[in-house]
């Protein structure tokens, strides 16, 4: 099917409204990406590990760190949901491909039978035709 074939729809308002959440979350993954990217890097860890703090201290800072990568995957997992995957457009290409094939097949096969029909019919005409011509 060609761009012009195909009509331009306006997304309905629950589409919108999916938009603008989905914009949204991702406003707040990008804010909180932002403000947990300088928690994750190990050297913080590292400097966390040579300090002179308590054990528990240790711990509590290795358990954030922790709690913020899930939390940051967690964010970026639920950011790539929406995206269909490869095999997903491609199912889905096929599906309009094979309705279009169904549609212009049922198409083809209405126009054989017109075109058997009038065959018919021109057949019926010649008939008559001869029929007459050889009476006279």
């Amino acid at each position: 099917m060609s761009d012009q074939q195909t009509p331009m729809r306006s997304p309905s308002p629950s589409q919108n409204q999916h938009q603008q959440k989905r914009d949204e979350m991702i406003s707040c993954v990008a804010a909180l990406e932002a403000a947990l990217l300088p928690c994750l890097p190990a050297r913080e860890l590292q400097a966390v590990d040579r300090s002179n703090h308590s054990s528990h201290q240790k711990r509590h800072a290795r358990d954030f760190m922790e709690a913020s990568k899930k939390l940051q995957l967690y964010f970026i997992g639920l950011q790539h949901e929406d995206q269909p995957t490869k095999e997903e457009m491609v199912r889905k290409e096929i599906s309009v491909m094979e309705e279009e094939l169904k549609t212009k097949s049922e198409l083809i096969d209405k126009h054989e039978k017109l075109i058997l029909g009038w065959r018919k019919e021109l057949k019926d005409q010649l008939d008559k035709h001869i029929v007459e011509l050889e009476r006279v």
